[in-house]
């Protein structure tokens, strides 16, 4: 069996289904081939290479191209020449693709049309003749001559040079083989490299450590890689050689998988041929300098034993950056360390003086993006260990020392920039901003011309212009002077700082110019217009949140915000939800604004002839007592292109007042988009480096959102307009969605480098960050209040209760299968789906409950409501909506058209009937209504794609993101048959 042979099967028993997407990032549409159209391509190159190459014994062929929407064709159309693939990068440098071009005694390389001059320039001098060019896929063969003494002194120099240059991107390369020679064998049966269609493609190491070798990969090594993904994930994941669909990405040239796995790489036959090697025992074992545990016969990477990292999602040797640093003539000395596994930090011994700029633009010219430091530390000699190495430890205190030193200083002009902040927010919410005068010290913001209100809104700007919500503020605004203002306010951002706190020299050199200044006459005493808890209700709100699956996040919310019981349960703690159906009216498509699209499309769920009307809820309830039958139904209030698919789920933050709600959702084109909830307009947009999958949360103060992004890194944005605040990188693809603490306000975000993060978005730091040896997070952490846990799942199949203060580990438990879902508790129990087709309950001490079996697996999170009691509501592959009750029992299960991968959003309509409902989606587009208590269908309609995105409800507002590139917002309403004479 060889990799061409399993593209036949696929392409007989799919020839008519989408093979390769490509899209080029240009904000068109992208471009697809089926496998029959894939299939043609590749023959017609075959049947060319098969005329002009001497396809006699083994075959080695070249390909020389950027990715595109012909690439698995043309390496197909190689593969079946028989020949071996041997991918060359055009942006690699002609150093290294000379030297492999050379090592691999390659005889014909093919070069897309367009790069044709640039391999031309490249290559100088190693070319023999060119054949015609493949006009129909674009292509030109190219003969190399590898046979003069020139040519063979011209390779030597190459590899002596590539001895100094060493650095190399690893994403060049597209796989990870070995980096030593060194060899041991077993008894038994040889591998021969000659045997004809033995070798699948050849590619080579990065050269980090060295030379780079050669390594040719055997179809009997690969095969079996794609034989083990299909038995361990067959749904919904699989190889692109089984059917399945490869996406092709412009920006990496990377062919990937439309979904993720953990690949265990081990057998008999997975040898591969180094260098100049012909035969290879069967047993071979390699150095590779690799550090692994064998478990049941399978291999577990455990690290390395050089110094190579893995940063922003790619490897690197960290003496690459040494080396290049010591090149440099403004460098005496060097060392480098990876600082608590999160920074890159460069320790410089400087020959006279050092402009750091100019280090750092110096090194971006022989490392890759992911190889320059993170800092540059400028030190008068290397510590050194007592046998004379670079003392490591040493210097991470060094670091250590150095960064509470700039911590300090930055707190100290911190604190200057906050005096003078404050002063401006002082005269502009006082309209004094014409006023050149300074504001004495003495000075209190009541008797200053100021008022309750005033005071609310000076006491928000000074929370949104730290960042964070300051305790006991608003007391002290009312009663104090604007220096025990700032201090307060000090003492909340740095309060194990004392010193900076007690020291006021800070306040004093601001000060010290009004001194001697009389209170300025618009500063004059004035009697209070009245205590602000005269005016005010007391537990002030700022700001709801709600995400998937009814997780509410509210801030200081008073009662009157919300209908009596509509309760909800967040952890332990009752909290009220909003009640649907209370606002709408009838002219609902008011807010549909000129310039955004808009759709008016209805549907009801029983296909009755009559024609039905609109009403508002109000008249239907209060008024329109003639109506004989009332329906639920959805139209599209609005939708917003986002360019690619939206799987995300939306978030959905609402002001105290209601007069503004946003809904922040990210999708597949790298972009996070903020869009009033009402009208869909968007308030902004952000790029990001890489696709958005997970979903959004808000901070504890409302100022920022969190998200996480495929490049690997966790993005602070600004609420107001999406400005970045603050990145973090994790090692690898963020998909968690992350939750926030609305106690401590710690961020908990999984990632799939295996570590679970608590991140203190304000000090712009990780508090703690766990290994989960269960594999990737996938899924979203998630809270329980009593007793304190954060809960966080594996794909590797681990469920684990956390600390969330000090990240220990408090219990775990292992269901042996990959965990898609995401965690839900209640004060009872935690919840979670398994791809075994099972929802499982725990205590919160570690004690399985039971049980609930479907006929599918469960990627939908459960979602858990205390609208109704308590009852656990999800979806599963099988095409079901579940209603559990919490000792396991089945209630009613809903079949829905297709299979269902969302989480349903419970909700409590205010009408007559006073129903409890259930929002979910199934991945065929369907949207629906359905009552929670009986599972029946109340309302239903279509969006013009798959949905893979989980609704959240607001009032009549359900929003979700589609497959076909756009978010909607749909509006709930009643429609009803009227009597005559209405």
């Amino acid at each position: 069996m060889t990799l061409h042979d399993m593209v036949a099967q696929a392409a007989s028993l799919h020839s008519g289904r989408k093979a390769v997407w490509f899209d080029e990032c240009n904000d068109g549409p992208p471009t697809f081939y089926t496998y029959a159209t894939v299939i043609k391509h590749a023959m017609e190159l075959t049947a060319f290479l098969q005329k002009y190459c001497d396809p006699q014994g083994r075959c080695e062929i070249g390909l020389y191209c950027s990715p595109g929407i012909n690439l698995p064709s043309w390496i197909l159309g190689i593969l079946q020449v028989p020949a071996a693939y041997c991918p060359i990068d055009p942006d690699a440098p002609p150093l290294l693709s000379t030297y492999f071009m050379r090592k691999s005694n390659l005889q014909y390389i093919l070069v897309e049309n367009d790069k044709i001059k640039q391999f031309q320039t490249s290559h100088v001098g190693w070319l023999s003749h060119n054949s015609s060019i493949i006009e129909s896929i674009g292509l030109t063969l190219f003969q190399m001559s590898w046979s003069s003494t020139d040519v063979d002194l011209q390779a030597d120099s190459v590899k002596s040079k590539f001895e100094a240059f060493k650095v190399m991107d690893n994403s060049q390369l597209g796989a990870l083989c070995p980096e030593h020679l060194k060899i041991k064998t077993s008894e038994g049966r040889h591998k021969d490299v000659g045997q004809k269609c033995s070798l699948a493609y050849i590619l080579h190491t990065s050269g980090t450590t060295g030379t780079p070798k050669v390594v040719r990969v055997p179809h009997a090594c690969i095969v079996p890689n794609i034989q083990h993904l299909k038995t361990d994930f067959p749904v919904p994941l699989g190889s692109p050689l089984l059917g399945t669909t490869v996406e092709i990405r412009d920006a990496s040239g990377s062919v990937v998988l439309e979904g993720e796995g953990q690949i265990f790489i081990g057998g008999e036959e997975r040898i591969c041929f180094l260098d100049n090697e012909i035969i290879v025992p069967q047993g071979t074992m390699r150095e590779t300098g690799d550090f692994v545990r064998v478990q049941n016969a399978e291999i577990f990477f455990l690290g390395r034993k050089d110094n190579q990292i893995k940063r922003h999602g790619k490897r690197f040797n960290i003496e690459c950056l040494q080396q290049a640093a010591e090149d440099l003539c403004q460098v005496e000395a060097c060392a480098v360390t990876w600082y608590q596994q999160e920074k890159l930090i460069l320790f410089v011994v400087p020959k006279g003086d050092l402009e750091e700029r100019e280090i750092l633009h110096e090194l971006q010219k022989h490392l890759p993006a992911h190889g320059i430091p993170d800092e540059l530390v400028q030190i008068k000699t290397l510590p050194l260990t007592s046998h004379g190495k670079v003392d490591i430890s040493e210097l991470n205190k060094i670091y250590h020392y150095h960064l509470r030193s700039r911590r300090r200083d930055s707190k100290l002009s911190g604190a200057e920039e906050l005096w003078e902040r404050l002063q401006y927010l002082w005269k502009s919410v006082l309209d004094l901003l014409d006023d050149s005068s300074g504001i004495p010290k003495d000075a209190v913001f009541l008797y200053s011309g100021g008022d309750s209100l005033k005071a609310l809104q000076f006491h928000d700007e000074i929370e949104m212009l730290v960042g964070r919500g300051v305790p006991g503020l608003l007391e002290v605004l009312l009663s104090r002077s604007i220096e025990e203002v700032y201090k307060h306010i000090l003492k909340t951002l740095f309060p194990d700082e004392d010193q900076l706190i007690n020291d006021d020299n800070v306040l004093k050199r601001k000060l010290s110019k009004n001194s001697g200044e009389e209170i300025h006459r618009k500063y004059a005493k004035l009697k209070s217009e009245g205590y602000l808890k005269d005016n005010v209700a007391p537990g002030l709100i700022s700001f709801i949140a709600l995400r998937r699956g009814n997780h509410f996040f509210p801030m200081d919310f008073t009662n009157s915000f919300m209908q009596p019981n509509s309760t909800v349960q967040v952890g332990g703690e009752a909290l009220q939800q909003p009640s649907f159906l209370l606002a709408v009216t009838p002219s609902i498509t008011k807010s549909h604004v000129q310039g955004h699209e808009k759709e008016n499309r209805t549907l009801t769920i029983t296909n009755k002839e009559e024609k039905t009307d609109c009403c508002s809820v109000q008249q239907i309830c209060a008024e329109c007592n003639h109506v004989t039958t009332a329906e639920l139904a959805l139209r599209t209030r609005w939708k917003s292109n986002t360019r690619k698919c939206v799987d995300a789920s939306p978030l959905i933050v609402i002001s105290e007042d209601e007069e503004s709600a946003s809904v922040f959702v990210g999708s597949h084109s790298h972009t996070m988009q903020a869009i009033d909830l009402d009208t869909g307009e968007v308030k902004w947009e952000k790029n990001l480096g890489g696709r958005i999958e997970s979903s959004a949360c808000v901070s504890k103060c409302g100022n920022f959102i969190v998200v996480g992004c495929y490049d690997g890194l966790v993005y602070v944005l600004q609420s107001t307009d999406g400005e970045t605040y603050w990145t973090f990188a994790t090692e690898d693809t963020v998909k968690s969605s992350a939750v926030a603490d609305p106690s401590s306000g710690l961020v908990y975000v999984g990632s799939h480098d295996q570590h679970m993060y608590a991140l203190d978005i304000y000090e712009k730091m990780c508090v703690w960050k766990l290994h989960c040896e269960g594999g990737a997070v996938f899924s979203s952490p998630c809270l329980s209040s009593f007793p304190h846990h954060v809960y966080v799942a594996t794909l590797g199949g681990l469920l684990l209760a956390v600390n969330p203060v000090t990240g220990n580990k408090i219990w775990k438990s292992f269901l042996g299968k990959p965990l898609f879902s995401s965690p839900h508790c209640n004060e009872k129990c935690v919840c979670i789906g398994c791809v075994d087709g099972n929802l499982y309950c725990y205590s919160h001490c570690g004690e399985k409950v039971w049980q609930f079996s479907t006929n599918g697996p469960v990627f939908s999170s459960p979602c858990i409501s205390s609208l109704t009691k308590q009852e656990v509501f999800f979806g599963s592959h099988d095409h079901f909506i579940y209603c559990c009750n919490t000792e396991g029992d089945l209630l009613w299960k809903f079949k829905a058209t297709s299979s269902v991968y969302g989480t349903p959003f419970v909700f409590q309509s205010n009408d007559s009937k006073n129903e409890v409902l259930l929002a979910a989606v199934s991945t065929d587009g369907k949207v629906w209504i359905l009552n929670a208590r009986s599972g029946t269908a109340e309302g239903t309609d279509t969006l013009p794609g798959e949905v893979f995105s989980s609704p959240v409800v607001w009032g009549t507002k359900l929003v979700v993101g589609c497959r076909n590139d756009y978010v909607y917002c749909l509006d709930l309403y009643i429609t009803g048959k009227k009597e005559q004479g209405c």
